[in-house]
């Protein structure tokens, strides 16, 4: 397996739309073991595809992803993602590996109907609440190019998006 690279606020490629998987097979499915393996490499517990420049609605999603223990790992792999049905409300702080060193909290459905294929194609549901839930709804902005800050108010985002590309510039 190979590690991607992780693209950063802010770069262009975070804005862009993702386009629906039409093919199956080995590729996706090296694709997605790629993803979960520069997920666990960077500590996060979810990917999506556009976030290493794979512009295909692909999210891979593990919440055991700290384990010290490789097989206590619950790895979850969504390809065309769509969420049928969410109810309540729900307040969590966040981050994200394409954006560092920022967290905030986001309001999110408290719970989730997502519809999906899996690597090969089938049709599967699935459903989620709690922090399975709000990182599903993370990853699935990404696949629209939303980051989390977005949610932010106007104010504190411009602020945010103006220290991030900030330090974006310094660290170059």
């Amino acid at each position: 397996m190979a590690l991607l690279q992780i693209h950063t606020f802010p770069d262009p490629i975070l804005k862009q739309v993702a386009k629906p998987v039409e093919v199956f097979g080995s590729a996706l499915r090296k694709t997605a073991a790629n993803m979960l393996e520069t997920m666990y490499a960077s500590a996060g517990i979810g990917l999506a595809a556009i976030q290493v420049a794979i512009l295909k609605r692909l999210v891979v999603v593990d919440l055991k992803s700290g384990s010290e223990d490789e097989s206590e790992r619950d790895p979850h792999v969504f390809v065309n993602p769509n969420i049928v049905e969410q109810s309540g409300e729900t307040i969590s702080e966040e981050g994200c590996l394409s954006v560092v060193e920022f967290r905030a909290e986001v309001k999110r459905a408290e719970r989730i109907t997502l519809e999906y294929q899996d690597v090969d194609g089938l049709p599967q549901t699935l459903e989620a609440d709690g922090l399975m839930a709000a990182c599903i709804q993370h990853e699935l902005d990404h696949l629209q190019g939303i980051l989390f800050i977005d949610h932010l108010p106007p104010l504190k985002q411009k602020m945010v998006k103006r220290r991030l590309a900030k330090q974006t510039r310094l660290s170059a």
